[in-house]
């Protein structure tokens, strides 16, 4: 994992939590296997997870804010963030009471090329 991994993946989250999806899209390949955190499995391309957060994005409003990094053994980026979620309204959803850190998960990503190939969403234990 090199310092311009860690960069480009802080950017992605910046670009995610503004709403940007080309921001986010440049930097995935084009057969990227993407995970779909709302309804299990993946979703795979570009278009295909520009659709997914198009549709995620008009019911709830979620924010994820990177906080460490590690190259797994297997030699992906796995990336622990707090993530909330929130109505459209800015209010946190039901069971969510304090803010940005309602729940640590941790996001893993495969990169080639200086590409995103694959993410997974792995829940903490």
């Amino acid at each position: 994992m090199s310092e311009n991994d860690i960069q480009m993946l802080k950017r992605i989250y910046d670009s995610f939590n503004a709403r940007d999806i080309d921001g986010v899209l440049a930097v995935l390949a084009d057969d990227v296997a993407w995970a779909n955190g709302m309804d299990g499995g993946h979703v795979h391309g570009r278009e295909a997870v520009r659709d997914y957060w198009t549709r995620q994005w008009a019911v709830v409003s979620p924010h994820v804010e990177p906080a460490a990094f590690e190259e797994t053994k297997d030699g992906a980026v796995a990336v622990e963030v707090i993530q909330s979620v929130f109505d459209l309204n800015g209010q946190p959803l039901e069971g969510q009471t304090h803010g940005l850190k309602d729940k640590t998960v941790t996001h893993i990503f495969r990169l080639e090329a200086d590409k995103i190939v694959r993410f997974d969403i792995q829940d903490a234990p």
